[in-house]
């Protein structure tokens, strides 16, 4: 793989020192030799991938050498680092993160043979141009045969309609066309910069460039000339160490491309170990025979209610990701994740009846699947965008919070990360789901999210509703979600979010539990009989705020309102109404680059009307509160440790519950 600018930029600084004034000319002339072979290597415009906003556009303009492959990864409001080649880091690893997408291309196994070929015809690689080439150009009469028929001549580079300032090659296409006149468009006034380029392309653009350096050698003068083949005797060594340098880099690119798991897929994981415990200042009340069973007393008809006398023992978990992430055009993914592990978080002894996996317990502290170690596939989907703005994602496992209500300071991977803090409490029953999801970014500070999911959770038992035939994608428990992401300044990002939620029953008639949301618990008729399918509206405001570049802010707000109707009159017997909200401190990159502190309070579930519904959430009237302190410290790119402090206050909404303390450290590994 070549790289122009590491050679050509030492060149230029060397003749600029040493007066010569056509220090570009002569520079261009020692590149002319490589230039084939970094043609031969350019991606096209299925392999190169043009930076969003959402991208660091650093990563892009520092990027000197050529991105073997590309894609942008749609979860969970990851950064983008490409990978690249170049002569300043021939062979530094390349760096991924969680949700990027980088597939080399089917032809990259033939880019070195190819450039061998070109540059040196099977043998040695050409020398670099000589002094005595240049000579030699200036006694010939040199011309340059006509242009095609199917170009236009562009005087500069604002008349391209597809050149914007922004882009990162702006200056170096300005200088071609502007100063040297030997780069031209097409008739409809269009430069087409993520186009791939033919050979037959190069060879045209180079003979224009270089009729251009004919046209002005009559100029040199003879003083210069001793200067250039001074300075080229000179500097022989470097010259000849630079060659060495890119025959090293077409060994190492010919190494990676062998060693790669596959030409059209990549390979990701990340590993999650965890070591937790707690304990409670006395006793504790909870709803429900046990964290997965709610009933009511048959003489009272209030909710069963028992007593939880002891602490946690000491637990560890371990969770694993592998993802498949595949591109057939390059701007295309299909997306496979795998997951198996195994764990119950401490802070899960407490809960009443529904709320098994929320206060106190990290988001990756779980089994993954229905049992433990069992390998489940949690994601399967196909994502392709449908012209320049609109990406569509359809599947039968479609991850929601890949797309929905993400908060840069709430990422479970990085800052809040427990199942209450890392994503609203009410917005959304369904975590994963049959359908399809559309994102329209309508412009740099605006998009539209729309999307329609049939619940197909991976961690539940039997047959989900979006497989089952008596239920399908619309009789069973679905999500139909719309959300307006703004950023009005870079630092600041807002997102109004709204669902409608159909909810489905239990064997017992009763509405809530893992599939609960809006309702934290379960639900049922008042005095212990069956409802119908419930539908329900949640609204939720969310944004992070970095008004420091080592403090940030961030939190939420949402409303939600589930409709009750009686399986036995069929008529509709009432709502339960809830508030939540959260808001937090983030302190980026505290002690060490990459790192983030976050200390964030919430209110998971606060029952405005209805509770006499709840079997089991309700409580005793109380609200419960929670403070979570975690610091996410990264060893290096690729491992972390978090550890992680929760408060319960009122826990299972039961004003006089006392406090619950829990304690984790989590471990991680991506790859």
């Amino acid at each position: 793989m070549l790289n122009n600018s590491g050679i050509l930029s030492p060149i230029w600084r060397l003749l600029s020192l040493a007066g010569c004034p056509y220090g570009f000319l002569a520079a261009a002339l020692l590149a002319v030799p490589i230039m084939p072979a970094a043609a031969a290597v350019m991606p096209s415009a299925s392999e190169a991938r043009h930076p969003t906003d959402r991208d660091d556009a650093d990563a892009v303009n520092a990027a000197s050498g050529f991105t073997l492959a590309s894609l942008e990864e749609f979860s969970t409001g990851e950064a983008v680092v490409r990978s690249t080649v170049n002569t300043e880091s021939a062979a530094e690893p390349v760096a991924e993160v969680e949700d990027s997408v980088s597939v080399l291309p089917e032809t990259a196994t033939s880019t070195v043979a190819e450039t061998a070929d070109l540059v040196s015809g099977g043998e040695a690689i050409a020398p670099l141009f000589r002094v005595s080439d240049l000579e030699s150009a200036m006694e010939a009469d040199s011309t340059v045969p006509p242009r095609a028929a199917d170009v236009a001549q562009a005087t500069r580079v604002t008349d391209f309609s597809d050149v914007l300032p922004s882009d990162w090659a702006f200056q170096a296409l300005s200088n071609l066309v502007e100063n040297y006149g030997c780069i031209q468009g097409y008739p409809d006034r269009t430069f087409r910069g993520q186009r791939s380029l033919t050979r037959f392309e190069f060879a045209a653009g180079l003979n224009a460039c270089l009729d251009v350096i004919v046209g002005t050698l009559s100029t040199i003068s003879d003083e210069d000339l001793v200067t250039i083949r001074r300075l080229q005797e000179e500097f022989a060594v470097e010259l000849a160490g630079l060659e060495g340098r890119v025959d090293g880099l077409e060994a190492e690119v010919a190494e990676l491309t062998a060693q790669q798991f596959a030409t059209q897929t990549k390979l990701r994981g990340s590993v999650f170990a965890h070591i937790g415990s707690g304990f409670a200042n006395g006793p504790i009340l909870a709803e429900g025979n046990s964290i997965f069973s709610a009933a009511r007393d048959p003489g009272t008809g209030l909710p069963v209610v028992r007593t939880i006398d002891r602490d946690p023992g000491t637990t560890v978990g371990s969770l694993a990701w592998i993802n498949l992430d595949t591109s057939f055009t390059g701007e295309d993914r299909l997306k496979l994740q795998l997951v198996a592990g195994s764990g119950v978080a401490p802070g899960n002894l407490y809960g009443s009846a529904g709320l098994f996996n929320t206060f106190g317990v990290p988001f990756t502290f779980q089994t993954g699947g229905t049992s433990a170690f069992d390998v489940t596939l949690r994601e399967l989907s196909y994502l392709f965008p449908v012209g320049d703005s609109l990406t569509i994602d359809i599947g039968p496992r479609i991850n929601w919070y890949s797309y929905f209500d993400n908060n840069r300071y709430t990422f479970f991977l990085t800052g809040g990360n427990t199942f209450n803090s890392s994503g609203g409490t009410q917005v959304n029953t369904v975590d994963r789901g049959a359908g399809v999801i559309a994102v329209w970014d309508i412009t740099d500070w605006l998009d539209i999210r729309v999307g329609y999911l049939a619940e197909s959770t991976e961690f539940l038992p039997g047959l989900r509703a979006a497989e089952d035939p008596t239920r399908g994608l619309f009789g069973g428990t679905s999500t139909l979600t719309g959300q307006i992401g703004i950023s009005p300044f870079d630092n600041l990002n807002l997102r109004f979010l709204y669902t409608r939620s159909n909810l489905e029953p239990n064997a017992a008639g009763q509405v809530g539990g893992t599939l609960s949301e809006p309702i934290y618990g379960f639900a049922d008729d008042g005095f212990g009989g069956p409802v119908t399918n419930a539908p329900a509206d949640t609204f939720l405001v969310n944004f992070d705020w970095t008004p420091l570049s080592w403090l940030g802010l961030f939190g939420r707000y949402s409303y939600g309102s589930t409709e009750l109707t009686s399986a036995v009159t069929r008529t509709r017997i009432g709502d339960i109404n809830a508030q939540s909200f959260q808001f937090g401190l983030a302190f980026p990159n505290l002690f060490k680059e990459g790192a983030l502190a976050t200390v964030s309070y919430l209110v998971p579930f606060d029952v405005t009307s209805g509770r006499n519904f709840l079997v089991s959430g309700g409580g005793d009237g109380g609200t419960q509160q929670e403070v979570e302190v975690s610091y996410r410290y990264p060893l290096n790119r690729n491992i972390s440790l978090m550890p992680s402090f929760y408060w319960i206050i009122n826990p299972n909404n039961f004003g006089s519950n006392p406090d619950i303390f829990l304690f984790n450290l989590q471990g991680q590994i991506s790859f």
